[in-house]
Formats: C-alpha cells, structure tokens, sequence
C-alpha cells in the first residue's frame, strides 16, 4: 500500500506538472483527459513493460516473464550475475540454476547492456505515444509532431522521478500471478473451472491462488 500511495503522490506532484508543463510548450493548452491517460496508464503497469504472455499458460507465460525478468536485470546490471542475485533477493546458486533451465544465453547478454532505467523509459516512451495517437484527429498536426519530438525528454524526466521499479524475484512473482489470472478471469468471462482447465492448473491451486492475491474473479 505504501508503494502504491508513493506512487501517486510521486505522479500528483511531480509527472502531472511536467505532462502540464510540455503540453502548454507544445501544444498550446492542457488537456485534462490526455494527461490523465497518460497517467493512469503509469500506475497501472507496476511490472512496468515487462510482458505477460495471457495466451499461454499458466506455468509456460510464468517461465516467459522470469526469463525477460532475469535477462533486463542481467543486462542493466553489466552482466554481474553477483549483482543480479543481489537486486532480485535470489542466491547465485538459484540464478545460475534458472540461467541453465530458461536457456539464457549469458554471453550474448553481455555484449548488449543498458543503463538502468533504460527499459522502463522505453515503457513510458511507448505509453506516451500510444495515448498521443488516440488524440491524432483532436490535435493539430504540427502542434502534436512537436510533442512527439520531444516524447523521449519527457520520458526520461518521468521515469527519473519515479519510485524504483527495481522488484525482488518475489514481489515480480507475485504481482505477475496477480496481473496474469485477473487478465485471465476477466477477458474470457469464464468460472474458475473453465479458466484451471485452460491455463493447465489444478483448480484448488488457482482458487488459492485468487483468494491470496486478492483477485476478483468478474
């Protein structure tokens, strides 16, 4: 709960008047529902840009989004596999374990690395400009060019101004179960049953499962 009221007052007090500040730079007046789009799509996404396969199943988009997990940190960490075991909470024994068993391919990692922060402004870049693009025919053309111009300046002062999204394997573990089976339970409309059966879970484990995360089944 901390971090989630962190998280919006962080967004209140400081990206708020930055998307306030840009769009009076750029376009010449505030849009209240671009902003707010912008910004509810920010506290939405605390996984921010790491993707949650909910075509697959269960145990396959879980092995999926640890493997995308371990490979950023991997690859903003400069391929410190001591320091990745560090930020994630995991002893090096279970990451190299989990390096042999998703198939990461460590050296070829290494010959690519980013800053930190690097994928999570790619996230908020991609955030921006998808919101931007829905109010293409509101905007005049050239007002709204200048704005997307500027989109990775903008990108990058939020993302410097946000709580670290740096998680522990558990808090990721956690928080993708609980974004995945609510994504699940929601878009196919299906009893409890129906969706263990689908994502190849036993259904005791994924009425447990809800009950723990808090998930509603709608």
């Amino acid at each position: 709960m901390m971090e989630k009221e962190t998280l919006e007052r962080v967004v209140k007090e400081k990206i708020e008047p930055m998307l306030e500040e840009a769009m009076q730079r750029y376009l010449g007046i505030t849009i209240s529902e671009l902003e707010r789009d912008i910004t509810e799509r920010i506290e939405n996404d605390r996984l921010i840009g790491l993707v949650i396969r909910t075509d697959l199943p269960f145990k396959e988009a879980k092995k999926h989004f640890k493997k995308e997990f371990l490979e950023r940190h991997i690859q903003t960490n400069y391929g410190n596999i001591s320091d990745v075991a560090d930020k994630v909470r995991l002893d090096r024994r279970s990451i190299h374990r989990d390096i042999k068993s998703l198939q990461l391919d460590v050296r070829k990692l290494r010959e690519k690395l980013y800053k930190p922060g690097y994928f999570e402004k790619e996230a908020v870049d991609g955030m921006i400009r998808k919101t931007l693009d829905s109010y293409r025919e509101f905007i005049k053309p050239e007002k709204l060019d200048q704005l997307y111009s500027h989109v990775p300046e903008l990108s990058e002062n939020i993302v410097r101004v946000l709580p670290s999204h740096s998680m522990t394997w558990k808090e990721a573990e956690e928080e993708f179960e609980r974004t995945y089976l609510k994504a699940v339970l929601s878009h196919n409309k299906e009893n409890i049953t129906q969706t263990a059966r689908r994502i190849k879970i036993r259904y005791e484990t994924l009425l447990r499962k809800i009950k723990k995360l808090g998930v509603k089944n709608v």
